[in-house]
């Protein structure tokens, strides 16, 4: 039986067998890899996102806290304060603050892959930090809390894998992000709003708890604003 190939060759005096085969080849070759490249979505990294008039905000307060008790000198504060107005990134504001305060008191927090933990003790997220697509959290006799009020969704379905004995997560949720708690719980409880209301669009953010859970508890919280600052914000309006 005569291939395809030869017989395109055939059919064309002119091309030569020996390099259209060799070109088949080739881009037999390369096809798996070249599909691959387009199938993969990129996601820029925490430390890449764009920067907001707030997050350099919070970055200047804390040098000038740094400048008033003597951690920086005027001229470091003032460079430093240049660098933050100019500053596109996360990544280049987290820079100008990581000798001045430790990590869980940065105004900027990008150490988006660690987990969190709160064994026999508590543990908090809260602040301008980047929650990553998938965060894994453990409470055992302790409780772990994650304040979405002020973080930035690094996708619109974020899952927490959650692991609790005895523990208690509580997510702090602001207006606009859905709450979906799942998995297999155990003489376990959840308290609060934990699903998506009717009132919510498909394109609202959510927040998927997958639990893993012994005696845990998985409580939702959803401030709410005080209504003196409401009616404030409509008489100015």
């Amino acid at each position: 039986m005569i291939s395809p190939m030869r017989k395109l060759v055939r059919g064309h005096p002119g091309l030569r067998p020996d390099l259209v085969l060799a070109a088949g080849r080739r881009r037999t070759a390369q096809r798996p890899e070249s599909c691959y490249v387009l199938g993969v979505t990129s996601r820029p990294a925490p430390r890449d996102l764009r920067a907001s008039d707030a997050d350099r905000e919070r970055v200047i307060a804390l040098l000038a806290d740094a400048a008033g008790d003597g951690r920086l000198t005027l001229d470091e504060h003032a460079e430093r304060v240049e660098r933050a107005q100019q500053a596109r990134t996360l990544g280049e504001l987290a820079a100008l603050t990581s000798d001045l305060a430790t990590a869980s008191a940065q105004p900027i927090r990008l150490d988006t892959r660690k987990p969190v933990a709160g064994i026999f003790g508590r543990e908090r997220r809260d602040g301008r930090w980047v929650v990553p697509e998938r965060l894994a959290v453990t409470a055992i006799f302790g409780e772990v809390v994650l304040d979405l009020r002020e973080a930035l969704l690094q996708s619109q379905r974020v899952t927490v894998l959650a692991t609790m004995i005895g523990g208690t997560l509580q997510l702090i949720v602001p207006d606009g992000i859905a709450v979906e708690v799942t998995g297999k719980a155990v003489l376990s409880r959840r308290s609060g709003e934990a699903s998506r209301r009717p009132q919510d669009p498909p394109e609202t953010p959510v927040i998927e708890v997958r639990a893993l859970s012994l005696g845990g508890r998985v409580k939702v919280v959803r401030p709410r604003r005080s209504w003196w600052r409401g009616a404030l914000n409509r008489r100015r309006s």
